[in-house]
C-alpha cells in the first residue's frame, strides 16, 4: 500500500507556524515511507477565501521546500462531485432535508441550555421523509446513528471512543446547495486515496462525525494522527503576539528555511535529545508514532538559536546573495564597500538572522547614521582622542592595507602610549562603526578602508570635542 498524506489549508489567511508544522509532518511521513503528499486547497468558504491567500500559502510551501506530489486540488472545482455524494446519502437514507428556520433552531438551543442539556438539533425533520418543493428552503443533514459509539485508534492520542448520542445530525449541504466542511473532507480523502490524516488536535471533535460519513459511504477509514497544538510561552494558544505570523514573515526577517524546518520538527516530535537535524536525517528518523502527546511551546529565542547554527553552516555564496538583496532593499550600493563574500565570513558567527546581519554591516557601505550613546559616553573621551589621533597618523605610513598590517599598527600605537589593547580598540570600534561591538577590529578597519577610517576618526574627534566642552 502506498502511503498518501495530505495538507489541506484554507485560503482565508496566511500559512502560519501551526499549519507549516502540519505540512512538514505530512511531508516527512510521505517521504519516509516512499509515499505521496496531496496539496488540497479547502476554499469552500467563498466569502473569506482569496486568491492572494492561495498564493501566500503556496509561496510559503515552496520556500520551505515542501513539495507535493499531487495537486493543488481546489474544493470549489469539485462541487459537482460533492453534490453526487450528498444525493447518494439522501437516496440511501443516510441524509435528509431539514426545513427548520434559524429562529426555531436558536429557540430550541436556548431551551436546551436552560434545561442544562447540550445544545443540538432535536431531529424534528429526521423522519419526515419530505423533499423541498419548488422555491422551498432547506438544508441537508447527515443522519447520524443514534446508538453505539465511534471507536478509533489515534496514532498520537491512543484509543478514542465517542458515544453517538454526543454527536449531532450535522448539516452537509447549506440552503444554497453548497457542501460543508465535514462532507467535503470525507469525499476528498476518499477520492484521493488518503491513507493517513495527520492534523492538529483541534480537529479531533470532527473525526467521529467524519468516520460516520466514511462508514455511510462504505469507504475505508484512513489512519488518524492528531497532533497537539502549539502553545505560546504563557501556555495559551499560539497567537500573533507569540510569533504566529506568516511563514513568509519569517523568511523576510532572515530565517533560513532549513532552520525553520528543523525548529518545527522539534515542536512536537523528538529523537532523544538531538536538536539539529539535516533534512535527510529528519526524513529517515521521523515517525508519526513518535509525535509527543503533550503540547509544544513556541520559543522565539530557540528558533533564533537554530537559525544562527544554520547561518554558520550555510554556503557563503548563498548567504552573500541574500545579504546583497537585503542591502539593496535598504538602498545601499555595494560598489564602494568590501566584497559581500568577505563580509559574510566575518559576520556569520555574530548574527541570528540575515536581517540582523544586514543591520550590523551597514557602516561598511555607508556613513554612520546612529551612534550608540552609551558607547560614545564610555569610550569616546579626551584620553581616547589622543590614541585615535596617534593611530590615524600611523595608518598613513602603512605600505599595505591588510589586517595583519593594521593589527601591527594598533599594537605599535598602544605600545608607544603604554596602554593595553582595549584602550584603543574600543574607542576605535565606536569611531568607525558607531558601536563598541564589532568583529575583529583589524578586519573591520580593513573593510572600512583607509580613507573612511581616517575620516571617521576625524569625525570622532569633532564628536569628542562637542561632548567635552
Amino acid at each position: 500500500m502506498t502511503i498518501v498524506t495530505r495538507f489541506p489549508p484554507s485560503p482565508t489567511g496566511y500559512l502560519h507556524i501551526g499549519g507549516a508544522r502540519t505540512a512538514l509532518f505530512n511531508w516527512l511521513y510521505a517521504r519516509k515511507t516512499g509515499g505521496e503528499m496531496v496539496l488540497r486547497i479547502e476554499d469552500t468558504d467563498l466569502e473569506r477565501s482569496t486568491n492572494e491567500a492561495v498564493d501566500v500559502i503556496m509561496q510559503g510551501m515552496e520556500w520551505m521546500g515542501l513539495s507535493w506530489n499531487r495537486g493543488p486540488f481546489f474544493q470549489t472545482k469539485r462541487f459537482d462531485r460533492y453534490g453526487e455524494v450528498i444525493q447518494q446519502l439522501l437516496d440511501q437514507g443516510d441524509a435528509y432535508h431539514c426545513f427548520c428556520s434559524r429562529e426555531r433552531l436558536d429557540e430550541v438551543r436556548e431551551q436546551q441550555r436552560a434545561a442544562g442539556q447540550k445544545p443540538r438539533y432535536d431531529h424534528r425533520c429526521r423522519d419526515l421523509g419530505k423533499k423541498p418543493e419548488s422555491g422551498e428552503s432547506s438544508v441537508v443533514r447527515f443522519r447520524n446513528p443514534l446508538q453505539g459509539a465511534v471507536l478509533f485508534d489515534d496514532v498520537v492520542r491512543g484509543s478514542v471512543a465517542i458515544d453517538n448520542q454526543e454527536l449531532d445530525d450535522l448539516i452537509i449541504a447549506r440552503t444554497d446547495g453548497s457542501p460543508t466542511y465535514n462532507l467535503t473532507v470525507v469525499v476528498d480523502d476518499m477520492d484521493m486515496g488518503i491513507t493517513h490524516v495527520i492534523r492538529g488536535d483541534d480537529h479531533t471533535n470532527n473525526t467521529p462525525r467524519q468516520i460516520n460519513i466514511f462508514k455511510a459511504l462504505g469507504a475505508e477509514l484512513p489512519v488518524f494522527a492528531h497532533v497537539p497544538l502549539i502553545l505560546g510561552p504563557d501556555g495559551q494558544r499560539l497567537s500573533k503576539r507569540h510569533g504566529a505570523v506568516s511563514v513568509l514573515e519569517y523568511r523576510d526577517m532572515g530565517i533560513l528555511p532549513e532552520a525553520l524546518l528543523n525548529y518545527l520538527v522539534r515542536l512536537g516530535w523528538s529523537h532523544g535529545d538531538q536538536e539539529i537535524f539535516e533534512l535527510d536525517e529528519m526524513i529517515d528518523l521521523f515517525d508519526i508514532a513518535d509525535i509527543n502527546k503533550s503540547a509544544a511551546s513556541f520559543d522565539m529565542d530557540k528558533l533564533l538559536w537554530v537559525n544562527q547554527h544554520y547561518i554558520k553552516q550555510a554556503d557563503g555564496e548563498r548567504l552573500g546573495n541574500e545579504l546583497a538583496k537585503r542591502l539593496h532593499q535598504r538602498g545601499i550600493g555595494l560598489c564602494d564597500g568590501p566584497k559581500v563574500s568577505d563580509v559574510i565570513e566575518l559576520f556569520r558567527d555574530r548574527c541570528t538572522t540575515l536581517e540582523d546581519m544586514a543591520d550590523q554591516v551597514l557602516y561598511l557601505y555607508q556613513e554612520i547614521e546612529n551612534f550608540d550613546d552609551s558607547a560614545v559616553t564610555k569610550h569616546l573621551n579626551l584620553d581616547s582622542l589622543n590614541l585615535l589621533d596617534s593611530f590615524s597618523n600611523n595608518l598613513t605610513h602603512l605600505d599595505e592595507w591588510t589586517a595583519p598590517q593594521i593589527n601591527e599598527c594598533i599594537k605599535k600605537t598602544v605600545a608607544d602610549a603604554g596602554v593595553k589593547f582595549p584602550h584603543l580598540a574600543l574607542p576605535l570600534r565606536v569611531a568607525i562603526s558607531g558601536s563598541a561591538a564589532t568583529p575583529s577590529i583589524d578586519q573591520v578597519v580593513m573593510m572600512v578602508g583607509k580613507e573612511r577610517t581616517i575620516s571617521r576618526i576625524q569625525n570622532a574627534r569633532i564628536l569628542i570635542e562637542k561632548t567635552t566642552k
